[in-house]
């Protein structure tokens, strides 16, 4: 791979990321409404067919920010309603998600037992 491969990755992934501090910075937007903001973005500039290029030429400096989780629902839930029709809206997300949200329940259970949370009183 080309060095320059991994600097853009980093560049695209880093203003994503300084663009979601900055909307916290200076709104009054809460982390989760901006988490939200960015699926639904990912969604559908999926759907528009606008984020692949982004995808094409930054690789994992544009999935795996939260916005590539969005584009991963979209691009599933396209995938599966070509193969299954309108049975593939309910189905396509969570198929191509799948890892990555099994992924973030066991390291989620793993961090609660190693760590040993307490309750917020």
């Amino acid at each position: 791979m080309d060095i320059m491969e991994y600097v853009w990755a980093f560049v695209i992934g880093g203003l994503l990321c300084v663009i979601a501090q900055i909307l916290m910075d200076t709104t009054k937007l809460m982390p989760a409404r901006i988490l939200v903001i960015y699926v639904s973005l990912g969604v559908i500039l999926e759907g528009l067919n606008i984020y692949q290029p982004l995808v094409d030429f930054a690789g994992a400096g544009a999935k795996v920010p939260i916005i590539g989780f969005g584009y991963a629902l979209g691009k599933g839930v396209i995938k599966a309603v070509d193969e299954q029709d309108i049975l593939g809206i309910f189905t396509g997300g969570l198929s191509a998600t799948a890892g990555g949200v099994g992924a973030a329940i066991v390291f989620g259970y793993l961090a609660a037992v190693i760590f040993n949370p307490k309750a917020n009183t």
